[in-house]
């Protein structure tokens, strides 16, 4: 038995040296052995045979059908005015009683038919579906057997990423925790000089980039000239929390949220002693005013990093962006857009909050493939002469989805969790009887 355990023990030894020597020294340094590249290489040549199996097998079909949110619905961009001027062009111009016709009724009953079959809004909280099958099970559930090499390479898969990957990775997401966690402490314990603010600079970004590695993340940055720079506020598009490790990978960035207990309440209680990050209690973040005093105070102080904010409030599954609450674009400072854009081919890194806990969530982007996105630096924008807050933010949102090529939607990511707003359907409201009222009163006056 004592054999044993010393087996267990020297086995134990050398995963961590190789883990130490192969991966967390050279992610540290934000170099590569090229390990990562010739496993991205295989298996991106997987894939793509995998693919070309499934249509084969699909041929006497036609190609792989996209899924319902990929076209089943062929929306009209024309305002309500345009589409009821179209609907209203066979009919003859009443004599009497204003613009309304029971036609019209066709239209509101067109759009409630629409968001029945597609929902441009609800859609956006699930995984997006693949044309193609990436091989993994949660990604295609009316998966049916093709053959016995797919079956085979199907299998052999499962056994690399749950028996050999998911153990490296878990392994390196504690040791990036934990040194976060302990390094934070330790340099919080330094005076106030500049050698204190640079040691943690270097921490942080050091512990997120072997977070980074510990789910195989492939990243690539554009237009680095464009990096937020401090005394600015950094908003990007938001599909899951590994946006914090995928952006702080490239630099180093104050947070803002709610203070929370547990595990989590320990690391930001660490990282808030070596760096001014703004945590809130729950009864401030409700308080409006104090919560933009504080961002006021902290980009008014060069000095300071850049804070990371989401504006979106909500987790959206990487295909659009969703409507920008307009606090951070109230503050008066330089904004500098962020597009994030994941890779869903190679695993899904959406995270429904609604569906699966942190730990579920995590644990499912530790067995997935890897982790590929796309990170582009936007020039920094400035709130224009006579342009207010939901103005500015929608610019910068348009920005993003414009460049991260995703679909710019006006809708509120509340929707996730919360109904409609009253006001917003008597907005609908309101237009309708407007355009029937300044009808009306255009044939009376004639």
């Amino acid at each position: 038995m004592d054999d044993f355990w010393a087996g267990a023990l020297w086995a134990l030894k050398i995963w961590l040296y190789l883990i130490i020597l192969l991966i967390m020294i050279p992610s540290m340094f934000g170099f590569s052995l090229g390990i990562s590249e010739i496993y991205m290489t295989i298996l991106v040549k997987t894939l793509e045979w995998a693919t070309l199996n499934i249509q084969k097998a699909n041929s006497d079909e036609g190609t792989l059908k996209p899924s319902s949110s990929n076209g089943l619905i062929q929306r009209e961009n024309g305002s309500m005015e345009k589409e009821l001027e179209e609907l209203r062009r066979s009919r003859p111009k009443p004599p009497v009683g204003g613009d309304f016709t029971l036609s019209d009724c066709f239209y509101f009953i067109r759009q409630g038919i629409e968001s029945i079959v597609d929902d441009q809004v609800t859609q956006r909280f699930t995984s997006e579906e693949l044309v193609s099958w990436n091989l993994l099970t949660r990604t295609n559930n009316d998966f049916q057997y093709i053959s016995l090499k797919l079956t085979l390479v199907y299998g052999l898969g499962i056994i690399v990423r749950y028996c050999i990957l998911a153990p490296l990775r878990i392994t390196l997401t504690v040791i990036g925790v934990s040194w976060l966690v302990i390094g934070t402490s330790a340099v919080g314990l330094l005076p106030n000089w500049r050698i204190k603010f640079w040691l943690s600079e270097l921490v942080h970004v050091m512990c997120y980039r072997i977070c980074a590695r510990g789910l195989s993340a492939t990243i690539r940055y554009h237009n680095r000239e464009n990096k937020p720079k401090k005394g600015g506020i950094c908003v990007a598009n938001h599909t899951s929390p590994i946006d914090i490790v995928i952006l702080c990978t490239d630099g180093c960035y104050a947070m803002v949220g709610q203070v929370h207990g547990g595990l989590m309440g320990i690391i930001q209680r660490a990282m808030v002693r070596s760096c001014p990050h703004v945590w809130f209690e729950r009864s401030e973040m409700k308080d409006r005013h104090l919560v933009t005093k504080r961002l006021k105070d902290h980009v008014n102080d060069k000095k300071k990093l850049p804070i990371l904010i989401f504006p979106e409030g909500t987790c959206i599954n990487n295909t659009s962006v969703m409507m920008f609450k307009k606090g951070s674009f109230e503050i008066g400072t330089t904004i500098y857009p962020v597009a994030i854009k994941y890779d869903p081919k190679f695993g899904d890194a959406f995270w429904n909050s609604s569906k699966h806990s942190m730990v579920s969530y995590l644990l499912r982007m530790m067995t997935s493939w890897a982790l590929v996105c796309n990170v582009w630096y936007l020039p920094a924008m400035h709130q224009q002469e006579g342009e207010d807050a939901v103005q500015f933010a929608n610019r910068v949102k348009s920005a993003i989805a414009h460049q991260g090529g995703l679909v710019d939607l006006q809708w509120d990511g509340g929707l996730k969790r919360a109904k409609v707003k009253e006001t917003f359907k008597e907005q609908q409201q309101k237009k309708y009887s407007n355009m029937v009222v300044r009808d009306d009163s255009s044939s009376n006056s004639d």
